[in-house]
């Protein structure tokens, strides 16, 4: 088999093994006992997150929270469960559910939106929609548009980080290559050429992953809805090995690949970052998470890598798909610490307390994300691209710590933004209707003085988040 036809089929099948991992055995949750009469909103215990990744720092946030206001659940401490990732924690719910352990299913679980559809349809989760959408106008364009399911959202999002182009803009000076030639996928790929062929073969211009990496960075999450492709009609026919956008979107990656311009390695391995220290991979095109990664793999490439916004195909103009982060709400009998869980969620999102957690993140050299509520970014008054320039790597944690937030905002080209209605009535998001988002947010410290109105907790008590100002 040629490594053009391997490459394909592998692609094929990982969507094929990726749509299997959906199916999810439906079952009818219990009704909530009713709370005693005269009983704690939050009674003493423990709030349990099934989480993925390095929950430990979103851990921290809950424990800020708690501290800073003690008055709110008295008593009552948090566990971030580490699973081995989103497959493993919706496996490890739906397990319990179905054998009807509730006492073993946490409180809420980090999903994304494969999973998320496959709890959502066994009755696992909370229905979060008129809670959610009570925020929509609060939060940037397409902050909710992977939450939704059948017409209803059942997750709280966290994060929403576009699809990017890092670069290790020393190896461009090096070789005299502008890397704005970058700016679509033709140029991208002719960068490769002149890569390989200046640096006999020493350089590549990205890498590839022996396993499923590859379709989840460079297929579903990137090339495939750049290109518009499809992996179903709209009859719910599977298209993948017709559909003009997917031949469009793998050939790509096929000629990438065929050319001898990826190096292979497996991605989060040791390898992986030796070789991007060695100099041998000069780009990563995949999510604004990956400078969480620079950052704790390579910190002596502090100041050399930078990042522009993803390629894009010519004839259609779309940037990659933004991934949200999603926390799911447990729909088990009596949800005790639910609403608590809410609140702490505002509080990330609207109150000073988000920048609290920021600069303990940045303090410590950890894993943090940018803000996806508005009154955290103000529209950049300078040349669309500017903030592109500035190093992945933060220099320092203090002052100016805050414009770090931004290290990975890339101005979006095209990225589609979907109206409720077509959230609601769309099959397949990367066909959705569009509306496009501004570019250049840039952070703003004025998410640490909105204010908050005064909510009720599930005791009917008003709860009073302390708010810095």
């Amino acid at each position: 088999m040629t490594p053009r036809r391997w490459l394909f089929t592998s692609l094929v099948l990982l969507a094929a093994l990726a749509l299997a991992a959906c199916a999810a055995p439906a079952a009818v949750a219990p009704e909530a006992a009713p709370a005693e009469e005269g009983a704690p909103a939050f009674p003493p215990g423990k709030m349990v997150v099934f989480d993925y990744g390095q929950p430990q720092y979103w851990q921290q946030f809950f424990e800020n929270y708690l501290e800073d206001n003690p008055d709110v659940a008295p008593g009552v401490t948090v566990e971030m469960v580490q699973t081995e990732g989103e497959a493993d924690a919706r496996q490890k719910v739906i397990l319990s559910y179905t054998a009807g352990a509730y006492d073993e299913l946490p409180d809420a679980v980090a999903s994304a939106p494969v999973s998320m559809k496959a709890m959502a349809e066994g009755g696992i989760l909370m229905d979060v929609t008129e809670y959610v959408e009570s925020f929509e106008d609060r939060f940037v364009d397409g902050a909710l548009d992977q939450l939704y399911y059948k017409g209803s959202i059942w997750c709280l999002p966290k994060d929403l980080r576009p699809q990017l182009l890092f670069y290790n803009n020393d190896i461009f000076e090096q070789y005299g290559i502008d890397p704005a030639e970058m700016s679509t996928f033709e140029g991208y790929v002719e960068v490769g050429r002149k890569l390989k062929e200046a640096s006999n073969g020493e350089v590549f211009l990205s890498y590839i992953d022996p396993g499923a990496y590859t379709w989840r960075y460079w297929g579903r999450r990137g090339l495939m809805p750049q290109a518009e492709a499809r992996i179903w009609d709209d009859e719910g026919n599977v298209v993948i090995d017709t559909d003009p956008g997917t031949q469009l979107a793998l050939g790509t990656l096929e000629s990438l690949y065929s050319e001898g311009l990826l190096y292979s390695t497996t991605m989060f391995q040791p390898p992986l970052y030796d070789a991007t220290r060695e100099g041998k991979i000069a780009t990563y095109y995949i999510g604004a998470f990956w400078d969480e990664f620079l950052r704790q793999n390579v910190p002596d490439m502090e100041g050399k890598w930078r990042v522009m916004s993803a390629p894009v195909f010519e004839e259609i103009g779309l940037g990659g798909a933004p991934v949200v982060g999603m926390q799911c709400l447990i729909d088990k009998p009596n949800p005790v610490y639910a609403d608590l869980y809410k609140l702490i969620w505002e509080d990330y999102h609207f109150n000073a307390a988000r920048e609290k957690w920021t600069n303990q993140m940045v303090e410590q050299n950890t894993p943090y994300s940018n803000p996806i509520a508005r009154s955290c970014w103000k529209m950049s008054s300078g040349k669309s691209g500017t903030l592109l320039r500035r190093p992945v790597l933060p220099r320092d944690g203090g002052e100016g710590a805050g414009e770090n937030l931004c290290r990975t905002c890339a101005s979006p080209r095209k990225t589609p933004r979907l109206t409720r209605s077509s959230r609601r009535k769309s099959r397949n998001g990367w066909r959705a209707a569009r509306r496009w988002t501004k570019p250049s947010p840039t952070w703003a410290s004025s998410c640490a003085t909105e204010s908050v109105k005064p909510r009720l907790n599930s005791g009917g008590l008003p709860i009073r988040a302390k708010i810095d100002t």
